[in-house]
């Protein structure tokens, strides 16, 4: 089968790879109809490269149809229309009925210390082979799956892999009193979304910041106030100024490790990459630093007492945090990978009949699996108004 498979920081390729199989009573195999690519497939592109491996299949955000399932999987067979969730999770142990399925048990990846194993996402999370590809091989598909009706087009669905619960559980976790204010920092996929979403659950008064003039003028189109960082002196000030002079009561930072920061970050970010892997991964496993811009912004525009909510993905070990000035305004923060099928009964109802939230429209780009590598170099450099690609197999 052909899939998108990397090679090197800023080198994805469009391969013939073995096509998978199943290997375990659990597992099943899916025949995609259609994948996103996502802002963090980015961090693999280019950040987080020493944790990827040459041959590594991309892409965590899939539908499709089953193909063939394990003796194990119950209430899932050939045919049927499913989505699947970013993350692989049993449903079975103590993390999973927390409804934390990002910390699965059965899953977690203990030679890195760090939680449940995602499709495509390097050996940090299982090195698990992904989903920009013809078919995919979903291990525990005997709770991850999320069927989904035949008829509407995959667009009505498919955000259901990351998207929708990330934008979601942001919001939720941003926990904005009735009558309160939202400020979203970046409007790439999560946090054009997660405008969409406040808006749609009642929050009154939604500021979404970005620099790139489509992705402003996506937000202005659907009522959401908009502030350009290329046009403000002082973003935290005009923040603070939107907002009566206190500051919003909640932040929700979408950008994370991609944010426009610190040059000299940058510059360890990208010698990294020119060090043997081993040496590479050491240093940012013991020593990896973030461009903070977003997250000292959050801290800033966050009014005394509120709370910030991080959905963008960090990947330093030695952040500077602003412990000082959090402790100080008696910040809340939360933070964490989506946990998917906690927050799909919620979201489903949105899906089946209007669309509120506007997920048939929402992808700038859809295009054929061969042109993946261009579709990651537009991405990266957010040009042609490229905010949400759907490849095609």
């Amino acid at each position: 089968m052909k899939a998108v498979v990397w090679h090197g920081r800023r080198d994805v390729r469009v391969e013939e790879v073995p096509d998978p199989a199943v290997k375990e009573p659990t597992d099943a195999v899916v025949r995609i109809t259609s994948s996103g690519l996502c802002g963090s497939d980015l961090h693999l592109y280019e950040v987080l490269a020493p944790f990827m491996t040459e041959g590594d299949v991309l892409g965590h955000e899939p539908m499709g149809i089953v193909e063939e399932v394990g003796p194990e999987v119950t209430g899932l067979k050939a045919g049927d229309r499913v989505v699947i969730p970013f993350q692989i999770s049993c449903g079975n142990c103590f993390m999973c009925g927390q409804g934390l399925y990002t910390q699965c048990e059965t899953t977690q990846v203990r030679d890195h210390g760090t939680g449940a194993a995602i499709f495509g996402y390097s050996k940090l999370y299982g090195r698990v082979p992904g989903a920009q590809a013809e078919y995919l091989r979903v291990p525990q598909a005997q709770f991850g799956p999320i069927k989904v009706p035949e008829g509407p087009p995959d667009d009505r669905f498919v955000y259901l892999s990351d998207v929708l619960p990330t934008a979601w559980q942001a919001v939720e976790y941003a926990a904005v009193p009735p009558g309160g204010s939202l400020v979203v920092l970046g409007l790439g996929p999560i946090g054009d979304m997660a405008c969409r979403i406040a808006r749609h659950r009642g929050v009154e008064k939604v500021i979404g910041v970005d620099l790139v003039p489509e992705r402003l003028a996506r937000a202005r189109a659907r009522g959401i106030e908009t502030v350009d960082l290329s046009a403000v002196d002082d973003p935290a000030e005009a923040l603070r100024g939107a907002t009566g002079g206190r500051g919003a009561d909640a932040v929700v930072d979408a950008v994370g490790m991609e944010a426009h920061g610190s040059t000299a970050v940058k510059i360890v970010q990208q010698m990294a990459g020119f060090l043997p892997k081993a040496v590479a991964e050491k240093v940012m496993t013991t020593a990896g630093v973030d461009r903070m811009a977003a997250m000292n912004l959050a801290v800033a525009a966050v009014r005394r007492g509120g709370t910030i909510s991080l959905s963008g993905v960090y990947g330093g070990m030695a952040d500077p945090m602003p412990m000082l000035t959090l402790f100080d305004k008696q910040v809340q923060l939360r933070m964490g990978q989506a946990n998917v099928k906690r927050w799909v009964p919620e979201i489903m109802p949105l899906l089946v009949d209007e669309d509120p939230l506007g997920v048939d429209d929402f992808a700038t780009h859809r295009v054929p699996l061969s042109e993946a590598p261009t579709a990651y170099e537009k991405f990266q450099k957010k040009e042609g108004g490229t905010v949400k690609v759907l490849f095609r197999p």
